[in-house]
Parts: structure tokens; sequence; C-alpha cells
């Protein structure tokens, strides 16, 4: 919608704004004079300009849609306004537009120089036609209106005001910076002193058609300069820009209070390369090979331990006896079919996670699981993993029964298999998955992609050997009435599947949604075991019950979400460590304090945060460590889907929980501990800084 207006307004040459909106102004607008001022003096004007609630203007260049505020002067003879000098401004990300804006009162200030023949004790009026676009993230609405202010020629006194609004203003920089073109956008240093302070920056920069506003932005530091890296426009302006000029704002110190920003322009020139990355707030190093490399061998370790989880090694184990009783050529069939149905899924899961992320939607790895609708789902299919083990009904795709002239179904329920295993497997980053995913996040799409792809080749690597090298299958146990009891066993891990996923949908919806998402699960249950009587009768139920299941499923998706509770899923408990829910401010009022904080992120249906809470957390030792060096904890629970919580999390480089961090006293930048915790690491975690 804003860029609808934005379209219009321009195409129309500000045509609505000589007819101001009907009825009161979104944004009210005042132009006031500082002081007065003598004959051929210079005095500034602001025009002040106060949006109501929810409602924002716009910067000089307001990015992927907006206006900025525009100004026609009736100036007495002699007198002349200068430039515009907007304050630093603000990003609006808008279902992936990026806007510059301002959701506060802010003041555009203008230089005013009063008439040489003016004569003292005058009052001289000065006349504005201003046009400017108010707008929400939903809607946006042409404003206008006619400013009248005077400047008194004479002497007295300021208007404390614009002492602030000045302050508001960027610091011009008084050296030249450089710019040189990159394979994907541009790399633009500019000189700032190696102790100075900066927070999490981002560039507004002025020219439009030369960078893609959305994209994220990297900066390193090389000594005494600051390189930006930016990403190219979708349209570029046909001709390259000869300087590149904008304002670079310094985000938010540890006291959480503005740090201003910085005005510059760069010309084409050598800019520095390597340097120390920012971490907060920005994308890591620009892509490499190596990042490439060492993205994708950690995805392919991290899905090799994502075998062992309790609600995939059932599912491993018996795929994998069944494969014992095939001929090789089956044998290598499945195998790759499972493959194949383990990969899509990752690959799916991964480009649906990019392009929400592409659309302005804070989402990270698991995205799916902060979803009632998907966890109701992920429910029932659990139930009925756990009813095929327990014997209630056959599914050819978990079935032991496998022979050489079932090649024809068994691949199909082998890839069946393989996308129910990735589905369920992925929820955790564990060891090596954490970082590979996360790097995944400011990769580019294709090799994000690659990095997906090899997560779902090692979760399916050990079944993919089994088919293709005889020697490991010989290696199982040979089949027997045995196999039948350890399918049996199996329900037991799978059942208590089950007994978790209630629980995680009582702490994500609530009890009205658990309870509803249990009674589904119970039809599933009776609807398998009517199923299972009809299969040992020999007679074909395939007419009503797949009607049946899909049913179910739907109720699961779209009646069952209805039930739950608003707001974010279970309530962050103090526990042993006395821990407060997590916030950017939070960690800004106690590092201010100078005390050191533990900050970490967890979420209910994350087995390892779970284990590690256990064994590590919420332990004595660690709550007498941590109270000796006075620690402040802070846990962000991400059951629930959170795009403040999914933004942290982005800027620290990670797509998912579990994150520790360990903010030593008065230090620049936190330290990433650890996916995998012990009690004695904690405990010394305060003394030995580690």
């Amino acid at each position: 919608m804003a860029l609808f207006a934005a379209l219009w307004l321009t195409l129309g040459s500000f045509a609505a704004s000589a007819q101001p909106a009907a009825g009161p102004a979104h944004i009210r607008a005042s132009l006031l004079a500082e002081r007065p001022a003598k004959p051929g003096e210079t005095v500034t004007l602001a025009v002040l300009m106060q949006p109501d609630k929810g409602w924002h203007g716009y910067w000089t260049n307001p990015g992927d849609a907006g206006l900025p505020i525009s100004l026609e002067w009736t100036l007495p003879p002699g007198a002349s306004a200068g430039a515009l000098q907007f304050p630093v401004p603000q990003t609006l990300l808008v279902q992936g537009l990026m806007n510059h804006v301002y959701e506060h009162d802010y003041a555009v200030l203008v230089p005013f120089s009063v008439p040489k023949d003016a004569k003292p004790g005058t009052t001289l009026p000065i006349t504005a036609k201003a046009d400017w676009l108010a707008c929400t993230e939903a809607i946006c609405v042409p404003e206008s209106a006619t400013l009248q202010g005077t400047v008194t020629v004479g002497e007295g006194p300021a208007d404390a005001r614009f002492d602030g609004w000045r302050a508001a203003l960027p610091a011009p920089l008084d050296r030249q910076g450089t710019f040189a073109a990159a394979p994907t956008g541009w790399r633009i240093a500019m000189p700032f002193p190696a102790g100075a302070a900066i927070g999490e920056p981002h560039f507004f920069i002025q020219a439009e058609g030369v960078a893609d506003y959305a994209k994220p932005q990297a900066f390193s530091r090389v000594g005494d300069t600051l390189v930006i890296e930016l990403a190219k426009a979708a349209f570029p302006a046909p001709e390259p820009p000869a300087t590149l000029a904008g304002v670079l704002s310094l985000g938010n110190g540890p006291d959480g209070k503005p740090l201003g920003g910085i005005a510059f322009a760069a010309a084409p020139g050598t800019v520095p390369t390597g340097g120390t990355p920012l971490g907060a707030g920005n994308a890591p190093a620009p892509f490499s090979a190596v990042t490439l490399v060492l993205a994708i061998l950690g995805a392919l370790a991290g899905g090799l331990v994502l075998n062992v989880m309790p609600c995939v090694f059932p599912i491993l184990s018996l795929k994998a006896m069944a494969l014992a009783r095939s001929g090789s050529d089956h044998a290598k069939v499945e195998g790759v079919a499972y493959t194949a149905g383990v990969m899509l899924a990752c690959m799916a899961l991964g480009a649906a996670m990019l392009g929400l992320r592409a659309a302005g939607t804070q989402v990270g790895w698991a995205f799916q699981l902060q979803d009632p609708g998907v966890v109701a789902l992920l429910l029932l299919l659990a139930t009925a993993i756990t009813a095929n083990f327990a014997g209630l009904y056959e599914l050819p795709g978990l079935s032991l029964e496998s022979s050489g002239g079932a090649a024809k179904s068994g691949w199909l329920g082998a890839f069946g298999t393989g996308l129910l295993a990735a589905f369920v497997a992925t929820p955790c980053t564990g060891p090596f998955m954490a970082a590979a995913v996360g790097a995944a996040l400011i990769l580019p799409a294709w090799a994000a992609m690659a990095v997906f792809a090899a997560l779902g080749f090692g979760l399916a690597l050990p079944f993919l050997l089994l088919g293709f090298v005889p020697a490991l299958r010989r290696l199982l146990p040979k089949p027997g009435a045995w196999m039948e009891r350890f399918r049996r066993a199996m329900a037991v891990p799978m059942g208590l599947t089950v007994l978790a996923l209630c629980w995680l949908a009582w702490r994500l919806g609530g009890p009205a949604y658990a309870a509803g998402a249990i009674a589904l699960a119970v039809l599933v249950v009776a609807l398998l075991i009517t199923i299972g009587r009809t299969q040992r009768r020999g007679v074909s139920s395939a007419r009503w019950a797949l009607p049946g299941s899909i049913a179910l499923a739907a109720l699961a998706l779209i009646a069952a979400p209805r039930l739950a509770a608003e707001g974010p899923g279970g309530a962050v408990e103090a526990g042993l460590l006395g821990a407060k829910p997590f916030s950017e401010a939070a960690l800004a009022q106690a590092r201010a304090a100078g005390k050191p904080v533990f900050a970490y992120f967890t979420a209910d249906w994350c087995l390892s945060c779970k284990v590690n809470e256990a064994a590590a957390i919420e332990r004595d030792t660690t709550r007498d460590a941590f109270k000796k060096a006075g620690v402040v904890v802070l846990v962000g629970d991400w059951t629930r889907r959170d795009p403040k919580i999914t933004s942290f999390l982005s800027a620290q480089g990670a797509a998912g929980v579990p994150l520790y961090l360990w903010y030593p006293a008065k230090a620049a930048e936190p330290q990433k501990l650890p996916q995998v915790l012990s009690a004695d690491f904690m405990a010394g975690l305060p003394g030995g800084n580690k």
C-alpha cells in the first residue's frame, strides 16, 4: 500500500497534495524560528513534525516506498532558505520493503538568511506550502498544510528545543571516504577511529537506484577505517554513481541511548580488505568458498548427529532391519528413495525459511514447531507411528516385511519415511549444525540451499550406506521372530515422543489447545485400530481410511490452532538461577550496571536445550557460582514465534536454539559458549572468564 501511494503521488506530481486530506492530519506540522536575527544574519528554522501513534514520516530518501516532506517557500524580498536538514532516520521493514522513517516527533531544520536591508524591530512573515506522506504499516495518506511563521529582526533569547533538534542531525565528516564496486554490490571505506563507540550501525544511502535497501549490510573495522558493504539495487541506475553519500546511524550504546549518526560522502578509490566484522545487527563476513565448504561440512556432520534423536532412531532402526531382508537391488532403491525424501524435506524447510525471511517475517530454523497447527499435525503423525510399532495396523513404509517383489511400493514407503524422519528430526540445532545453518542465513540463496541439502544428506547417509554396502547389512542381526519384538519395543520411545508433544502443545497453546490436539490423537488411534482390523481380515480400507485421515489432518492444521491461547508459549520460569525474561533493554540495563550476564535461548521443543538445562544450567553449583559473582541470568523462550528473539538470534549468527552467550563485566562483545554444556564448565564460568 505504501509503495502504491508513493508511485501514485510521484506520477501525479503531487497533484493530490493541493487538496488536504479530509479530517485532522495524522502528522501535525508547524514552522518555528530559533531566535531573532540581525540584518544579513542566518538563523535556523524548524519544521516540527509530530506523527500520531502508529504513524510515520520519511527521510530525504524514503527507501523502497514513501515520500519525504517538500516545501514551497514564500519569503520577504532579499530573504532566502537553504537546503532541508533531516535528522538521523530509523529503519522500518514492511512486507519485505525497507523504509527510512521517523516514528516519533522530529524536526527538519532549514537555514534562513535575513535580508541585509531588514529594519531592526520589524517582523518578517514566512510562509511554506508543505506536502508530505503520512503512513502506518497498512495505509498511506497524502497530507499538506500552509505553514506560517515569523522572524523578528533584532536580538533575543533562543528556543532551547533547537539544541535537541540540532543534536539529532548527523554530524558531518570532514574527510572523504572511498568506494569500489564488488561482484554483488558496493564496498565503502569511511574514516572512523578504531576506538570510537558503535552499536548496531545502518547506512542510509542518499542516492536512489544504487543499493538494495532491504538486503543485510555488513560492517567491518580495518584500523581507523570502517568498511561498509551494500548489495546492489535490483534495478540499478543506468550510469554508475560518481559519488556515494549518505548517513551512517551508529545505533544504540550499552545504555540503550542513540549514539547518533555521521553524514559523509565517498569518491571512487581503494577500499581495504580483511578486518574484523562487527557482530550484533549485521551480516557476517562476505561470502567465500571457504565459508560455503565449512558450512556444508558442518551441516553434513550435524545431519549425522540427528540420527540419534529419540524420534528418529526408532524409524531408522526398523527401516534398517527391513532393509537387511531385502535383495541388493531393492536395498539400493530404498536407500536412494529414503535419501531423496530426507533431502527434499530439509531443502523445502530451508527454502520456506529463506522465503519468509526475504518477505520480512522474522523466522528461524525449526520455525514450523512454533506453529500450533504443525505441532498438532506432528502429534498425529507420532501417534500413528507409535500405533504402527505397537502392531495396531501395518504401514508399508515402516513394515519389517520387505522383499524384492515389493520394490514397486517399497521405494514409495522409503521416500515417505525419509520425509517424515527429516520433518521430526530438524527442530533442534546441535553440534556442527548450528554454525552451518547460521551461515546459510547470510549466504546467497543457491549456496544456502546447498547447505540444507548437505544437512539432509548427512541425516540420510547411514541408511544410504546400508543400501549400497552389503557388508554393512551383514553386520545387522539375522532376521527372525525377535524383529517383531524389537518393533514393539520401539513403540516405547515413540510413545514418549507423543507424550512430549502433548506437553509441548500445552506449553505452546494452553490447556484448551492441548486438549483439542489430544482428542484428535485419540480419534487417530481409533481410526488406525479399525484399519488394522480390516487389514487382518484381508479387506481393503482405502475407500474410507484415506478420507478419514485427511479430515483429521485438516482438523489438526485448521481447527486445533483456533483453541491456542494468544501470545508467547510457556511463561519463563525463574528456576534455581532466578532468571528473568530476555529483552535487549534488560540486557543493556544489566551491562550498563557493570554486571556479568549469562543469556541463554531455549524452546520447549528443543531436546538438547532441555538436556543442557537439566545437566548444567539448573544446578546448585551453577547457582552458587553465579550468585557469588553477581551474574544476571536472562532467558529467551523461543517456543512460540517471537520476532524480537528471532532478530537477536540472527544478529548473533544463529539460526535456532540453543544459543548461550556470556557477557563478562564491562566487556564489549559477548562470548558464544558451546552448545553442549557441563556443570563444571558453568560453575567455572564467572571466575574463569571462559
